[in-house]
């Protein structure tokens, strides 16, 4: 499995999905410790809010993206990319993927989503 996680800073998970252009990669494998892998640094063109293609993205092949907040239509374009969107309020990107996989993450707060849009 992997499980990309925003962080525009490269130091805690960032909101604003559509605009992140920074993604650590994480591989997890079964009873091991997440690694964190790569770096996803995208041109300004392939953010989510600028790139409307069906075509390839570089973050294709990841099934989770761990963001601090996001709207409902990069949700959307995500899923049908094959990723599922995780929103949370944690900024600790490693503490973000070990919470995720035991199934403790806290969500984001609905005041996260800074588009305006109901969650």
């Amino acid at each position: 499995m992997k499980i990309a996680v925003s962080s525009q800073n490269r130091k805690t998970v960032t909101g604003h999905a559509g605009r992140t252009r920074r993604f650590s990669i994480w591989d997890v494998k079964p009873d091991a410790e997440p690694i964190q892998g790569e770096w996803i640094d995208l041109p300004k063109e392939l953010a989510f809010h600028e790139f409307h293609s069906d075509g390839p993205h570089p973050i294709d092949g990841v099934d989770v993206l761990i963001v601090g907040g996001a709207g409902p239509g990069f949700v959307r374009r995500l899923a049908a990319r094959g990723v599922t969107v995780v929103q949370t309020r944690e900024t600790d990107p490693a503490k973000a993927v070990r919470d995720y996989l035991a199934g403790t993450l806290a969500p984001a707060a609905e005041h996260d989503d800074h588009h305006g849009h109901s969650p």
